[in-house]
């Protein structure tokens, strides 16, 4: 069969956060360039291994899956329910290597409450997204880890993640910023007539380009509500 740039990879449900569910539609155009961009941030390569411990139901585990598979970096699969277990973590980072990993926020400060500080570690690159980073998550993260933290942010409407932050140690800000887009994506703060709103004015987060999904499987009427030209 030929597959093409807009076919479909995959379909993911959303948590139902509004009381049903939603099948959100994703293009190989959109993860590919997800995966691109990833690798051209962030550059992984023979020596790095990615730890793979996100449940397949939630998104982040497709760069956890196929970011490794595109360059050829070795990929260690947690057992079943380890991205919970806090000891079992540290066990794995240490004795299998982990170069880079992924937590939601919630689970790094788990993760940072223990004795992870003592750790022989090869970490060379931490991921957050899920939930929002708070800055005292922030600030005892670079206590204890000499470690580049990313801040990602994007919801299941788009492959995965939109924008991208490098962490600093600022203990005068209360806020982790989410950063600016990936590459072919635009982000627009617009009001209630899809007007940019001035610096400094709140207004409603729009996502445009190439890492937008489809919309939604089955549900035109709503794919023509939230996905707007």
């Amino acid at each position: 069969r030929s597959v093409d740039s807009h076919h479909l990879a995959y379909v993911i449900y959303t948590s139902g956060s509004t009381g049903r569910p939603k099948g959100v539609m994703v293009s190989h155009l959109s993860i590919v360039n997800r995966l691109l961009w990833m690798q051209d941030s962030y550059q992984l390569n023979d020596f790095d291994r990615v730890l793979q411990k996100t449940p397949f139901t939630f998104d982040v585990s497709v760069w956890e899956f196929f970011w490794p598979l595109i360059t050829g970096t070795q990929m260690v699969v947690a057992k079943p329910g380890g991205h919970k277990d806090v000891s079992y973590l540290r066990d794995c980072i240490v004795t299998e290597g982990i170069t880079t990993l992924h937590f939601v926020p919630s689970m790094l400060s788990m993760f940072l409450s223990g004795e992870s500080h003592t750790m022989e570690h090869r970490l060379r690159r931490v991921f957050c997204s899920g939930e929002a980073l708070s800055s005292e998550i922030l600030q005892r993260y670079f206590i204890q880890f000499d470690v580049p933290l990313y801040n990602l942010y994007g919801p299941t409407e788009a492959a995965i993640d939109v924008t991208h932050w490098t962490c600093i140690l600022d203990e005068s800000s209360t806020v982790v910023p989410i950063g600016r887009p990936v590459a072919n994506t635009q982000m627009y703060i617009l009001d209630t007539r899809l007007k940019p709103v001035p610096i400094g004015i709140a207004g409603e987060l729009h996502i445009a380009g190439v890492q937008l999904a489809r919309g939604y499987l089955n549900q035109p009427e709503l794919t023509d509500e939230k996905f707007i030209d």
